[in-house]
């Protein structure tokens, strides 16, 4: 079976300017995304899906796979959704242009899970938690599972709620979930010509789409966490973890 990781980027960005070129240690952080997506073991590919020659430019003269898109893409899973079209491959890996700390690991563990199980249709990455501040946090993402591992529901909200404690940190912590996925391909193809549903729309949460369609998410657990940039304070913070490293 054969799996391509691809990283959606885009120029344009709303709280940090030209996010995805924007420097760390001397290199674009797309640079560094692509680098550490190349270090996976179980991909047979990895490529930067762009909607600028800037991008393209940036990522080919690091040495780099990078395939200009359309410009009109919603979102990053569209993006990725057309390479898909062209690209033969059975699994394709969604992967961040903007957490340049991400784990090698967290990408294979995907792909381990698809080889495993290759009629499942989506597969994504949680890692669990026990501090209140993420939990309480819009921003990050919290996801309940059924016992097969499959997503029950996305939330903002801290979920589960624990109504005994008032609506603490519920004992044996919470999952927050990681935004990776992984699409078998005909499922992709099939999933960005969906109409977004309702709970979607409220959450502003494109994953939930999949479920409101009665279809299934595996959730797998990892212990490493990733951590997103989207302001210049995350990215300093980026920054300072990669020089230490």
């Amino acid at each position: 079976m054969k799996a391509i990781g691809v990283i959606p980027a885009r120029l344009g960005s709303t709280r940090l300017h030209e996010k995805v070129l924007q420097p760390i240690g001397g290199r674009p952080m797309i640079v560094h995304v692509y680098e550490r997506a190349k270090q996976a073991k179980r991909l047979s590919g990895v490529l930067v899906a762009c909607d600028h020659e800037r991008i393209l430019k940036c990522v080919q003269d690091a040495g780099g796979r990078a395939v200009l898109t359309r410009a009109d893409h919603p979102n990053g899973t569209s993006r990725v959704a057309e390479i898909a079209e062209k690209e033969g491959a059975d699994f394709f890996v969604n992967i961040q242009g903007d957490e340049p700390l991400i784990q090698p690991g967290n990408i294979d563990l995907l792909v381990a899970a698809f080889e495993r199980t290759p009629s499942q249709d989506v597969f994504t990455l949680a890692v669990r938690r026990s501090g209140g501040a993420e939990y309480e946090n819009p921003n990050v993402v919290k996801v309940v599972c059924a016992e097969n591992g499959n997503a029950l529901y996305f939330s903002r909200s801290p979920i589960p709620h624990d109504r005994d404690s008032g609506g603490k940190v519920p004992a044996g912590g919470y999952l927050k979930h990681l935004g990776i996925y992984g699409y078998r391909r005909d499922f992709l193809l099939k999933f960005v010509r969906m109409k977004p549903g309702r709970l979607e729309q409220i959450e502003k949460l494109e994953q939930l789409r999949i479920l409101e369609r009665g279809y299934s998410i595996r959730v797998i657990e990892t212990p490493h966490d990733s951590v997103g940039v989207d302001t210049q304070e995350d990215l300093n913070r980026a920054a300072e973890r990669i020089g230490a490293e």
